[in-house]
Order: C-alpha cells, then sequence, then structure tokens
C-alpha cells in the first residue's frame, strides 16, 4: 500500500532508524531508483554503521527484483561508490550512509551512470514518488548479486593525482574519528613515504569516541593535540563516510576547509592552466584572488554536492571546493574525494618545502573568516527577509545563488538555510580586518537572534 516517506533532502536520503528509515523504505527506494535509471548494472555500497548492513541487503533486494545486476563493492566509503560506479560503467550507484549525522540515522546517497548526482532537480522526487507508490517493479528475470573488488583501481587512481617521488617523508596524524577512512588508508600507507600517528582508527559503528564530525569544534581538540604532542608535520580528520577531509597544521591549528579550497586551487592551476574553478557562494574573496591570479576562471554554484557537480560538468571545471570541506576533481568523475585532497596538500607541502601554517597564515591574515556558524531560528525564511531588509540597500550586490550574499567594500556575508538541517547558515569575511568581520559577525548575530 501507498506510504508516506519524510528523509527525502534536496540531494541525499536521512532519516532516523526505524521510524523514517528501515528495511522496507529502503527496499522501495533501491527497487524505485533501478526503476528511475531504467537499471541493467547498479554498484551498491555500505558505511560501517551497525544498521547499514540490513539497510544494504534490502536496497540490494529491492535492485534485484527490479532485475539488474548488484555490484557490491560492500564496505568503504561513499567516493568508492562514486569511483567504482564510473569505473565500472554502471548505469547507477548507491551509498547506504549517513556521513556524520548521530548513531541512529542513516541514509542513503544515490548517482547514476558516470556518477552522475541525483537530486532533487534530477530525480530524487520521482524516486520518492515511485518508492511511497504500491507499484513494485518485479522483472521477469530477477537480478544477480555478486561482490565487486575495486580497491586496487581505486587505490592507484588516488595516487595518479600526486608525484610520489616527490614527496616527503612527513609525520601524520590520521584520525578517521572510527569511521570508515582506515579502509583507505591501509590501501595508501604501504605505497606513501609517511609515518602515521592513528587515532580512533578502527572502524567501529557504535563510534565510541564520538560521532565522527570533525567541523564540530569539541571533535577538534583530540586531532590538534596528537599533532602537538608528535611534533607532527600535519593532522588529518574525515568525517563517517570519508568523502570529507579536515587539515590541521603542524601547531595543531584547524585549518578552515575555505582556504584550502583557494590552496588547491592554487596548485591545481599550476598543473592545468587556463581552467574553470568551481566553489561554493558562502566564502569567495580568498578564492577569487588566487585563482584570478593563477590565470584561472571562478565559476559560483550552489553549496551542495549535487549542485556543485552539475556545475563542475556544466563547464568542465577541473577542480570544485566548498568551505564544508567537500573537494571535486574532474578526473574522479566530477566527485567529491576526502582522499585527494590531503595526498595534494603533502605534495605541495613537498614541493615548496613551506608547512601548511605557512601555505595558509598569508591568506587567512587578507582574508579573515568567522567560519560557519549555525542557528536554530523559529522562522529562517523570515530570518533572511529581515537581514535583507536590513542590508540590502547599503549593499554593493546582493546575490542570490545560495540565499542571500551581501557585499560591501570591506566585508561580505552569506546567510542560507541548511538544505539536511533545521538551521539557518552565516559566513562572514573582511578585506584584512579581523576586528572588523568579529564586530560584523556580532551584528549580524544579534539581529538574528532578535
Amino acid at each position: 500500500m501507498p506510504i508516506t516517506i519524510d528523509c527525502f533532502k534536496a540531494y541525499d536520503i536521512r532519516g532516523q532508524i526505524p521510524n523514517q528509515l528501515n528495511p522496507d523504505i529502503a527496499y522501495r527506494i533501491g527497487n524505485a531508483t533501478a526503476q528511475f535509471l531504467d537499471a541493467k548494472r547498479m554498484v551498491l555500497g555500505r558505511d560501517i554503521r551497525l544498521s547499514s548492513t540490513e539497510l544494504s541487503g534490502a536496497v540490494a533486494q529491492g535492485i534485484l527484483d527490479a532485475g539488474a545486476e548488484v555490484m557490491d563493492i560492500q564496505l568503504g566509503g561513499t567516493e568508492m561508490v562514486y569511483f567504482a560506479t564510473s569505473y565500472l560503467e554502471a548505469d547507477g550507484g548507491i551509498m547506504v550512509t549517513a556521513s556524520h549525522n548521530p548513531a541512529d540515522y542513516n541514509g542513503l546517497k544515490i548517482v547514476r551512470e558516470e556518477a552522475r548526482p541525483v537530486s532533487a532537480d534530477t530525480g530524487l522526487i520521482d524516486i520518492r514518488q515511485l518508492a511511497e507508490s504500491d507499484k513494485r517493479f518485479i522483472a521477469n528475470t530477477r537480478g544477480t548479486h555478486a561482490p565487486v573488488n575495486i580497491f586496487e583501481p581505486y587505490i592507484e587512481h588516488l595516487l595518479s593525482y600526486v608525484d610520489i617521488g616527490a614527496l616527503q617523508p612527513l609525520k601524520l596524524v590520521v584520525n578517521p574519528g572510527n569511521g570508515g577512512a582506515a579502509i583507505a588508508l591501509n590501501g595508501l600507507e604501504a605505497k606513501l613515504p609517511f609515518d602515521l600517528i592513528k587515532l580512533n582508527y578502527e572502524p567501529d559503528g557504535t563510534f565510541p569516541n564520538g560521532i565522527p564530525n570533525p567541523m564540530l569544534v569539541e571533535n577538534q581538540a583530540v586531532t590538534a593535540e596528537a599533532v602537538v604532542r608528535h611534533n607532527a608535520d600535519m593532522g588529518i580528520a574525515w568525517d563517517g563516510d570519508f568523502d570529507r577531509c579536515f587539515l590541521f597544521d603542524e601547531n595543531g591549528g584547524f585549518i578552515e576547509g575555505y582556504y584550502i579550497v583557494g590552496l588547491l586551487a592554487g596548485s591545481i592551476l599550476q598543473k592545468h592552466p587556463g581552467e574553470n574553478i568551481i566553489h561554493d557562494p558562502r566564502l569567495t574573496w580568498n578564492t577569487l584572488d588566487i585563482v584570478e591570479k593563477a590565470g584561472g576562471k571562478a565559476v559560483q554554484s550552489k553549496s551542495g554536492h549535487s549542485f556543485i557537480k552539475e556545475k563542475m560538468r556544466a563547464v568542465d571545471g577541473v577542480y570544485g571546493g566548498e568551505m564544508s570541506a567537500h573537494h571535486y576533481f574532474r578526473d574522479f568523475a566530477y566527485a567529491d574525494s576526502g582522499m585527494i585532497p590531503w595526498l595534494l596538500v603533502a605534495e605541495l607541502m613537498a614541493t615548496t618545502g613551506k608547512s601548511l601554517a605557512d601555505l595558509v597564515g598569508e591568506r587567512q591574515a587578507k582574508f579573515p573568516a568567522s567560519g560557519e556558524i549555525n542557528r536554530e531560528v523559529a522562522d529562517a525564511g523570515q530570518t533572511l527577509k529581515t537581514l535583507h531588509q536590513r542590508y540590502a540597500a547599503e549593499a554593493i550586490s546582493v546575490d542570490q545563488t545560495d540565499g542571500y550574499s551581501f557585499e560591501f567594500p570591506e566585508w561580505r556575508f552569506n546567510i542560507r538555510m541548511s538544505n539536511t538541517e533545521p538551521v539557518v547558515r552565516l559566513n562572514v569575511e573582511s578585506r584584512g580586518d579581523k576586528a572588523l568581520m568579529q564586530r560584523k559577525t556580532q551584528e549580524v548575530l544579534a539581529i538574528m537572534e532578535a
């Protein structure tokens, strides 16, 4: 019988177990996705969450009943499903994961051929309607389900982004947060000249050391302290499905993802001069400055992995970056990877002879930023309207690519509603004036909270 499924978001599926997402709903979504894509072959993967094994089994049954082959890469990370879907020339892929959400949540990330995103604008609504209906697609011939090993080609592809011979024997603190990043690190470790100091390393779906979300300030201390204690060159932490990585300099300082976007953009433009670089609207001035000086072209996109990927394909961007620590690469099927960025930064440290603090310190001073500030508000739409009424008249420009971006001569800010959480997100930056940035941040927050 028809049901209502309320775990569909703007560009993926996330819900609480079992009331929002359970094996029956997972089966329906798997079957609906195979129908929508008219799939013959689909990749399936899962993260380390305790519920992921049962849910991925239910997704597989839905795909099999639709007559499609399930190529099961089993336990891994979201980027491994992206890679496998492209590498195996499958008709689509599904990753069972809730990334950094609480332990009692899970979800699905869906791609079509060539790891192309499926968002609310490109099929998620259709898949939801099929899944909610009582119209199961049962093929005359049931599909087959078999494990597929793409691990070695995946590891070799990651290594192709750097000159291994140019790398230096760095000491690196690595913190997967008991998520899945250790799976990839185990394949990379023997091929790289790095000394890895491992924290919260073993994959464990009970998350004994807390949910792997390095964007939370309270989760950053363990990595930062280990960097200082071990006199390491850099610290790296990942979220649960390791499609994002977060970097710490040799002093244990957490580097906002915004500055890593600029760092990688400049580095990649040295290898690919004149190419398009995609960025989100939340914080922009540092990226625009670097890309212009490096001879590239900066192209703005709405925030969110599906929107960034669509824009990258539309303009053939070589690299795309979000301040939320998502980094996208043309040669990685235009998809995001949490492994490629830190490899590129390690290579940059080797080729320049500079520490990470040296590489980003000047940029942090030139364009100080607030970092993303989240606030729950009673009416997000009204909050944005109020800020527009207050700032639009005096702004040099007002951009509505994603929420509102207000630009003034010496500072700017972006305010937007989250696509995945019931919060409003604020980002503020200035031109070389940290005190101004801090003062304006408090000013905007006071209006929001009033």
